[in-house]
């Protein structure tokens, strides 16, 4: 078999199993308007006038500088803060941002304009009573023939142990199928050195020297970076747009 395009085994681009948010959380923005010839900015309110109610900044003149503004009606500023603030607009809007992580890179999910909408977002986004497609089914074209022999032979092997890979196989005979049961993930440096004491490229090494083939190591840890724990490979199932096929 010959790979008719190959997927990266560190740091992809893009990850075809990547999906959803992880770490979602709600920053509370204000939206300014200042010079006429200027479009609006966002800028969270300082820390010493986070306290204050939405309806104490929303359509209040402000001094903003690009890190934070202040609300200057009614509030003492010290004059250490106003002299960082060399700009004047005027609070039009507060809004509260959803912001989420997708491997370890920030996205701006979208913009509410209470606390409670952006809330029910995260609540929504977050599935917080289990974890929503950690399972994938994908075509057996993503895996050489050599490295389906060895998750063939392992997934049967009945007798055989755990050997410390963080994966294992099984077999799923009545469609001629094999999954993995994906440990530990997701396999980044930050959450491995946490629970095993060695980072991603320390696993990999070990998996490759086991015997592992290449093209079925470079498949778990792509779904095993975007957090799968189940992956299934199945003859009759759809190709993984953006992954490695391996013609026959």
């Amino acid at each position: 078999m010959n790979p008719t395009h190959q997927a990266p085994a560190r740091q992809p681009a893009s990850n075809p199993f990547a999906r959803g948010y992880d770490n979602l959380h709600i920053e509370r923005l204000l939206l300014i308007t200042y010079a006429n010839d200027c479009p609006p900015c966002f800028r969270p309110v300082h820390d010493t006038q986070a306290h204050l109610p939405d309806h104490e900044l929303q359509l209040f003149p402000c001094l903003f500088n690009d890190d934070f503004a202040l609300i200057g009606a009614g509030q003492s500023i010290p004059d250490e803060l106003d002299e960082r603030c060399p700009s004047t607009g005027l609070v039009r809007k507060v809004i509260y941002a959803v912001i989420g992580e997708t491997l370890n890179e920030r996205h701006h999910v979208g913009d509410l304009y209470s606390l409670e909408e952006a809330q029910a977002m995260v609540h929504r986004l977050s599935f917080e009573t289990g974890h929503y497609s950690r399972a994938w089914e994908i075509s057996t074209a993503h895996l050489t023939e050599e490295a389906l022999r060895y998750l063939e032979s392992r997934a049967g092997n009945f007798d055989s142990k755990p050997i410390g890979l963080l994966f294992e196989p099984f077999a799923l005979t009545d469609c001629n199928g094999v999954g993995c049961k994906l440990i530990g993930t997701p396999w980044t440096d930050d959450n491995l050195v946490r629970i095993e004491d060695r980072p991603y490229s320390s696993l990999r090494q070990e998996q490759l020297y086991a015997g592992t083939p290449e093209a079925l190591v470079n498949v778990l840890y792509l779904a095993a970076l975007a957090d799968a724990r189940l992956l299934i490979f199945d003859p009759d199932a759809a190709v993984l747009d953006g992954l490695a096929i391996f013609d026959e």
